[in-house]
């Protein structure tokens, strides 16, 4: 090869390495697949604002609500591979094919997993016509009446849905699950006495605990939550081995390049670390929990296999 040809070759090579390294050099849409409002969306613009003050570009939230999370999925999954449309998602996005029967992608083949950010105890929440006052007594009143106890689901294949299935199993018990589409109306049926039980992320359902509206019984960490330090653990409330997390992660196209996956992650190592993002996440809940890529995918495997299991357990058949 001449030198001529060498030359080209190095600058080529430069050039391409160069780009990733302008990243980013204009505003990244970041897709939020749920309704303005739920507890993602508060996550994901807390972490965009932080994220954008990192990358000196705006960040800025999409909300493409619908279709169990996957319109907006679909929206990230077919945008260009640039790293200016990402997906910022909960725990709910890997189980897709689980839980739909047409899902329209594979969540986990057809996405380049970016990072963990971070995760959210669940709180479980009584109907406050209820007498009972924690796991324990709830456990008995179900074994005796079963009829009497239906637990609501916020949505299907959600960190909910699946540690409900657990409370079952560990409870022994054998109850009626009631799906819904999002937190709000199976947190007002829980409050009316509609139906009885509801797991969730505590950041949801602690408004309507703290002013009354429904009884909080359990956390479902291994310690107390500090915003709810009155609250039981579900092991100190009668239900050890109940220890569940709502995570949050952020994926992008499935050919997404290596220089700005490393790039995101940087920033993100960054950003979650930073004090201001973790005293606003305080009060949400949010436990800010750095995973880059290749741990990423990991812990995405070992999830996915863990909650598969779950369901089949209970035969459940996907929608």
């Amino acid at each position: 090869m001449g030198a001529a040809a060498i030359g080209g070759c190095l600058a080529a090579a430069a050039s391409g390495l160069a780009q990733p390294g302008a990243y980013p050099n204009r505003p990244i849409r970041m897709v939020v697949p749920y309704a303005p409002g739920g507890g993602v969306d508060g996550i994901a613009r807390l972490v965009a604002q932080s994220l954008g003050e990192r990358f000196g570009v705006p960040v800025v939230v999409e909300n493409r609500a619908g279709g169990s999370g996957t319109i907006g999925g679909q929206a990230v999954q077919q945008a260009a591979p640039d790293g200016y449309t990402v997906l910022f998602g909960a725990s709910t996005h890997v189980m897709a094919r689980q839980v739909l029967r047409r899902a329209p992608y594979d969540p986990v083949s057809d996405f380049a997993p970016v990072a963990l950010v971070g995760q959210v105890p669940l709180m479980l929440v009584m109907s406050p016509a209820r007498p009972q006052s924690d796991i324990t007594g709830i456990v008995a009143d179900a074994r005796r009446k079963p009829d009497d106890w239906t637990f609501a689901v916020s949505a299907l294949g959600a960190a909910g849905h699946l540690a409900t299935i657990l409370f079952l199993k560990l409870g022994g018990l054998d109850l009626v699950i009631a799906p819904y589409r999002g937190t709000g109306p199976a947190l007002t049926d829980v409050a009316a006495g509609t139906v009885q039980l509801l797991l969730d992320p505590v950041v949801a359902l602690l408004p309507l605990a703290q002013s009354g509206g429904v009884k909080g019984i359990a956390v479902t960490s291994a310690s107390r939550s500090a915003l709810a330090p009155s609250i039981l653990t579900a092991a100190e409330a009668g239900m050890p081995g109940l220890e569940f997390t709502s995570w949050y992660g952020i994926w992008g196209p499935k050919a997404l390049p290596a220089p700005i996956v490393g790039r995101l992650n940087e920033a993100l190592a960054e950003t979650l670390r930073g004090p201001a993002l973790r005293e606003r996440a305080a009060a949400l809940g949010f436990e800010p929990t750095h995973a880059g890529q290749d741990e990423f995918r990991r812990f995405i495997a070992a999830d996915v296999a863990r909650n598969s299991d779950l369901l089949r357990s209970v035969n459940f058949q996907p929608e």
